[in-house]
């Protein structure tokens, strides 16, 4: 289950991230609850995954879901560059997640 919710919180990661966009610099109330909502979830999430999990495991995970998640809808929503280094960086982020996963005892 600790797993599930390092999956969830990720997603969470990547919704308060992206809200912290809109919400620019906290000027506009609706994204801004968005974002305090969605980060609140989030730790929640993480904080019950490290129960079951190594600390550093659950929080690389938690924290590249979140990274990677970000830069693509980023390259999507917002217009973030796209270009051949960052997709092999976004390709090392994945490579360590799985990693992470499939060496965890």
């Amino acid at each position: 289950m600790a797993w599930v919710y390092i999956f969830f919180a990720g997603l969470l990661e990547i919704a308060w991230a992206l809200g912290l966009k809109a919400s620019e610099g906290f000027t506009r109330p609706l994204p801004t609850v968005f974002t305090l909502i969605t980060a609140a979830l989030s730790f929640w999430l993480l904080a019950q995954a490290m129960r079951d999990l190594p600390a550093g495991t659950a929080y690389a995970v938690w924290s590249g879901i979140g990274a990677f998640g970000t830069v693509v809808l980023g390259i999507f929503f917002f217009q973030d560059a796209v270009n051949t280094p960052r997709l092999l960086c976004l390709g090392l982020i994945l490579a360590g997640i799985v990693g992470l996963k499939l060496y965890s005892a």
